[in-house]
């Protein structure tokens, strides 16, 4: 476990210059591979911080509301976005460290965590009590229900200690966005 403190604060508490380390780390840590809107999809919630000695960011976290809809009902949902952590500071517990924030802020507001896993991160949150969803994940579209058949498989959902994980004979239908829906 990492001893490097984390810092939790919502988006709104997040000066330009702080943003601009985030984005910045995000770039490094996916290699390039973090666009415009997946950086707009980590925004509008609480971030889970770690800096390093120069006061840059070195790992970071966040969690959105999102609406997900599961047999009948409109689920309120912590979703987990833009977990991170510079390559010079890997394999020091700084995602976990991360991550046991941001499950501390699902516990606390949400009914259910969820997450889309890269295949690099999927360890990390298989060892955090993160379950891949056995059922079908979809999306409400502007154009109505959407399968998201590529997202099953690397879609992980949690739910605080004393709560039910959702039926997977029933699925998962996630609010829209722009970019990638999960």
């Amino acid at each position: 476990m990492s001893d490097t403190p984390v810092r939790l604060a919502h988006t709104s508490q997040l000066g330009e210059a702080e943003l601009d380390g985030i984005r910045d780390l995000l770039r490094e840590a996916f290699y390039g591979d973090f666009g415009a809107d997946d950086f707009e999809h980590a925004l509008g919630g609480m971030h889970a911080l770690a800096y390093g000695p120069g006061g840059e960011p070195i790992a970071h976290g966040s969690v959105v509301q999102r609406r997900v809809l599961h047999a009948g009902r409109a689920l309120r949902c912590g979703y987990v976005e833009a977990v991170a952590v510079r390559p010079g500071a890997r394999r020091r517990g700084l995602g976990g460290a991360v991550m046991a924030e941001l499950e501390e802020v699902i516990a606390r507001a949400y009914v259910l965590g969820a997450l889309s896993a890269s295949d690099e991160g999927a360890a990390l949150y298989a060892g955090r009590r993160w379950t891949v969803w056995a059922g079908r994940i979809g999306a409400l579209s502007p154009d109505g229900p959407v399968r998201l058949a590529e997202e099953e498989g690397s879609t992980y959902v949690w739910t605080p200690r004393g709560g039910a994980l959702p039926d997977p004979a029933e699925g998962l239908w996630f609010d829209w966005r722009d970019g990638d829906v999960l």
